[in-house]
């Protein structure tokens, strides 16, 4: 099961926000300081919080809180 606490945190460290920016709205189009290298060491640094691989193919599109929340809890009931 995903903590989402544990998420918005690793969130709010790798793209330098408040928490209250990181909600159900969050994406590189709301956030100013998602930028490509940010979301390529958000995604590393998920990878490691998690113990989980993200696919290249979920790394690159996963632009957004939701989108990160879905992907995460496939990959955690899949390891399960």
């Amino acid at each position: 099961m995903l903590n989402e606490t544990t998420l918005k945190q690793v969130m709010v460290t790798m793209l330098n926000v408040d928490v209250a920016c990181i909600n159900d709205d969050a994406s590189m189009d709301t956030i100013e300081n998602w930028d490509s290298l940010r979301h390529m060491n958000l995604v590393l640094a998920l990878e490691d919080e998690f113990k989980v691989q993200i696919p290249d193919e979920d790394a690159g599109n996963i632009t957004s809180y939701k989108l990160i929340k879905l992907v995460l809890n496939a990959l955690l009931v899949a390891k399960a």
